[in-house]
């Protein structure tokens, strides 16, 4: 098989390489009369002439995956003036050169010094040029030309997809198409059969067949039955060199599932079904179930049930669970034991979905007997109504009957029933019911306006027997009694001016009654007999409920009195009616022109009237003069200063207050009065700043700087206070830290930074060049460093 191989991949070179010569001929001959110039006549009858080109190649095509171990030859240029002294060198340029095509530059020979692939890249356009080779003059004009890769068989087949899914329906024709499974070869399509793909099935014979030059599946026998295999496996092969050996091939794997059709009618596994059910159930409460086998799926195994004949189709009713498939018979009225012990039914199962293909498979569905048998039960009591509504007048007196409820046994034994209220309805106790005949009596008296209505539950139990029992709901109605007086709606205060006019209703009053509609409105309003001529206000019913309260007369004064209690009757129309006396607030204002009011408050007018403007002036002095006292206080309080140096007695060192400075050393052991580092307005929690630009440059006087080697920490302190305070840019008294002095005689020695200038640091200064001109210094002291380091 290998020699073959071989001698295949032989035949084919030796058929490219004449192909190749071809090819090159042909080109050579269409370029030939190119090479001699001939006249070509032009618009204006201009004759124009053509250059001459002197180029000849050879060969334009080369064979990919080339492995020999030589360089392959591509092909030669060659020009009609190289006399073959040497005078003439070749020069190549475009894509690859250089890299995959190299040129002698002598003979003009090209070859490929690298293995091409086709399928990567399958021509390269290069440009040939003849030049002198001592002065590099062109001797031809720059001519292109195109090298192609000449294809062969070096990749196999390859599907889209590396596994199929598709389906096809049952029972299927010969020939349905069931799905087109698609190949491609990377080789060149254009050239022999290295393309040319031909399709076949491996596995899966004899259910389906291939198209070979489509790959199109197709079913090859009829009647598959889904119901006995529902999956195939199938194997598709594509191989090129048009399926002829030698040729490379791929493989593919489709599943195809057959999808079902109602092509079986549903049976029930056996002809009769026996049921029980107790008299004591309800409607609605199943029987038993039945189900109908159907081998299809989804809606073609889709049954419905229906009752279609039997003495108990007034009894029962039977539905689908479309879950299950199973008909559920269920009770659809109240069974007796006495009066009938069995009931028979005849149940039908039928497909819902039919095709009409197959409908010669026989009639889609099947029926089957069902027998009932009714079981004797104790029964719970039956109560003669579902519910009761039951009414009470509101004080009755205790003991007051409000109604019954009745029940029966419906047992042939009518077993005595026993009444009792559920406590969880009534926790309250307001009722009481007899347990022998089921009377509901009061045991409070009730009041509508607390609760209208009280819905209690009443058992019924039987007496020989308690775990039969019934239940049923009692609602009470609690019927109105007149028995509240109307009285306001809302607390009323009215207002009058002073110079108002007189029969001017100022307010509009109405009431409220807790009592229901009956009882309540409509309301009557009026004055009291004995104020019924009040000679200030007088009242008119409106009859909708409603009340007006008039002035009778003018000139109210707030002086004489200010405020008015106007007692009014208000009766309801209940029978018999009530009523109430309420009392209205009625306040006398002083009023603008318009009628706007402007003060109600008698004091104050009293008050405004007694005193002069010159009082009040005097008052407003004093006032003013006090908090000018209060503000100099203030101000003298802030600008007093602390002694410098402390009292003898309150010289303590253990107090000195500590703050983030070096001290001085271990010798330092003289205390200082630290209240002169204190700020007087810091005391307060309030530090002013005093970071504001000079108009001129300060500099400290030179006889206030002591010695450097002076001991008197005293007046070092001092003088660098002075300076501070004479400083109009220097920060707070209290953030002062810095000092030249370290003490004499210190076993630690300098811990100050200022001494380290000269010694190397590993902290970065660069920040320094950001704080301005005067910290200019101090970052050409320290970040000099990194300048040197960078120069050198």
């Amino acid at each position: 098989m290998k020699e073959d191989s071989c001698l295949h991949a032989a035949l084919i070179c030796l058929g490219m390489l004449y192909y190749s010569h071809a090819m090159s001929t042909e080109k050579l001959n269409h370029l030939r009369p190119s090479l001699h110039g001939h006249h070509e006549k032009g618009k204006e009858g201009q004759v124009l002439h053509r250059s001459k080109r002197g180029w000849v190649w050879n060969q334009f095509f080369v064979i990919e995956e080339y492995t020999g171990p030589d360089p392959v030859l591509v092909g030669k240029l060659h020009s009609d003036i190289d006399s073959g002294d040497g005078n003439i060198k070749y020069i190549l340029s475009g894509e690859g050169a250089g890299i995959i095509f190299v040129i002698d530059d002598k003979s003009g020979n090209i070859h490929a010094t690298k293995t091409l692939d086709r399928e990567e890249r399958a021509q390269y356009i290069l440009t040939a040029q003849a030049v002198d080779r001592n002065t590099n003059r062109p001797l031809e004009p720059p001519s292109e030309f195109i090298v192609k890769v000449q294809d062969i068989n070096d990749n196999p087949p390859e599907f889209l997809h590396e596994n199929y899914h598709a389906n096809v329906p049952e029972r299927s024709n010969v020939g349905t198409s069931v799905i087109q499974v698609t190949a491609s070869d990377a080789d060149d399509p254009t050239y022999g059969n290295s393309a040319k793909l031909v399709y076949s099935i491996l596995e899966g014979q004899p259910y389906f067949s291939v198209e070979a030059q489509t790959g199109i599946i197709r079913t090859a026998l009829p009647n598959m039955d889904r119901e006995a295999k529902e999956e195939y496996h199938v194997v598709i092969q594509a191989k090129d060199m048009g399926g002829h050996m030698g040729g490379l091939s791929g493989t593919t794997k489709v599943t195809i599932t057959l999808t079902d059709v109602n092509d079986n009618p549903p049976k029930f596994p056996q002809s009769v079904y026996q049921m029980s059910i107790s008299e004591a159930s309800i409607p609605g409460e199943e029987v038993g179930r039945l189900k109908a086998k159907d081998p299809d799926i989804g809606e073609n195994g889709l049954v419905t049930y229906s009752i279609i004949d039997g003495d108990g189709v007034e009894m029962f009713e039977i539905t689908t669970d479309y879950e299950t498939q199973e008909g559920v018979v269920k009770l659809k009225k109240l069974l007796d034991y006495e009066t009938k012990k069995s009931y028979s039914l005849k149940v039908e199962a039928a497909n819902v979905h039919i095709d009409p293909k197959f409908i010669s498979n026989g009639p889609f569905k099947d029926t089957v007997t069902v027998k009932v048998a009714v079981e004797d039960a104790d029964e719970p009591p039956i109560f003669l109504a579902p519910s009761y509504i039951l009414e009470v007048q509101e004080n009755a007196a205790a003991g007051a009957v409000v109604g019954r409820v009745h029940a029966k046994d419906p047992d042939a034994a009518n077993s005595a029933i026993r009444y009792s209220i559920d406590r969880h309805t009534d926790l309250e106790r307001y009722f009481s019911i007899s347990p022998e005949d089921g009377y509901i009596k009061t045991i409070k008296t009730l009041d509508r306006e607390e609760i209208a209505w009280h819905n209690i539950s009443v058992f019924a139990t039987e007496v020989y027997n308690r775990h039969q029992e019934a239940k049923v709901p009692v609602a009470i109605k609690v019927l109105d009694v007149n028995d509240n007086a109307p009285k306001f709606a809302s607390t009323y205060e009215a207002f009058i001016c002073e110079n108002g006019q007189s029969n001017k209703a100022f307010i509009t009053i109405t009431a409220d009654d807790k009592d229901d509609a009956a009882n309540g409105p409509r309301f009557i309003f009026s004055l009291p007999p004995e104020i019924i001529h009040n000679p200030n206000f007088t009242l008119i019913d409106n009859r909708d409920n409603t009340a007006g309260i008039y002035v009778r007369r003018g000139g109210f004064s707030r002086q004489k009195q200010d405020l008015y209690l106007l007692p009014i009757v208000i009766s309801d129309g209940g029978i018999p009616p009530m009523s109430s006396t309420n009392t209205l607030t009625i306040r006398v204002c002083g009023c603008d022109s318009n009628g706007s009011m402007l003060s109600c408050n008698a004091e104050a007018y009293i008050l405004n009237a007694g005193l002069s403007t010159g009082a009040l002036i005097a008052i407003l002095a004093c006032i003013v003069i006090l908090l000018v006292i209060v503000v100099l206080f203030v101000t003298l309080k802030r600008q007093k200063k602390e002694p410098l140096i402390v009292f003898e007695e309150e010289d303590v060192r253990e107090n000195i207050i500590t703050y983030d400075d070096e001290g001085g050393g271990e010798e330092d052991t003289e205390a200082f009065d630290i209240a002169t580092l204190q700020n007087p307005d810091g005391i307060n929690g309030f530090i002013p700043r005093k970071d504001i630009k000079p108009e001129y440059q300060y500099m400290p006087r030179p006889g206030l700087r002591p010695a450097p080697n002076s001991v008197d920490v005293d007046d070092f302190i001092n003088t660098r206070i002075q300076e501070a305070d004479n400083d109009p840019t220097a920060p707070p008294y209290d953030s002062i830290q810095i000092y030249g002095y370290e003490g004499r005689g210190s076993v630690a020695g300098s811990l100050s930074s200022l001494e380290s200038a000269t010694t190397d640091s590993d902290l970065d200064y660069d920040y320094l060049q950001n704080w301005g001109p005067r910290f200019k210094k101090l970052a050409d002291l320290y970040g000099s460093k990194d300048t040197f380091d960078d120069d050198s």
